[in-house]
């Protein structure tokens, strides 16, 4: 991660909940990681527009984990985020030569 500097300060960027819904990520996440092991992250949204994260909702103990529901399955989300991946992913291998850390060898 690249911070930008302001004197001592390091200034932490942040993409806003909403964004993180409306290109997909929520989805991709919950659908290709949580759903599996019976997790998912929920994003409230307040009557105002306001979007916060809201929790993890916990379904460990169901062997088959959490599915969407076929008739509301985010496709076309899960299509943008799985753009959105690719590209970061060819950037990160072309600049790092790896996309994933190594948990034994990190850099």
């Amino acid at each position: 991660m690249r911070e930008e500097l302001k004197g001592e300060i390091i200034v932490i960027k942040k993409m806003d909940i909403k964004e993180f819904r409306e290109i997909g990520l929520l989805a991709e996440l919950n659908r290709a990681f949580l759903h599996p092991l019976g997790l998912a992250l929920e994003v409230n949204i307040e009557e105002d527009g306001t979007e916060t994260l809201g929790g993890i909702w916990d379904y460990r103990d169901d062997p088959e984990g959490m599915l969407y529901a076929k008739d509301y399955f985010p496709t076309e989300q899960c299509q943008k985020a799985q753009k959105f991946i690719k590209e970061k992913h060819k950037q990160r291998k072309k600049i790092l030569g790896f996309v994933f850390q190594d948990i034994e060898n990190p850099q």
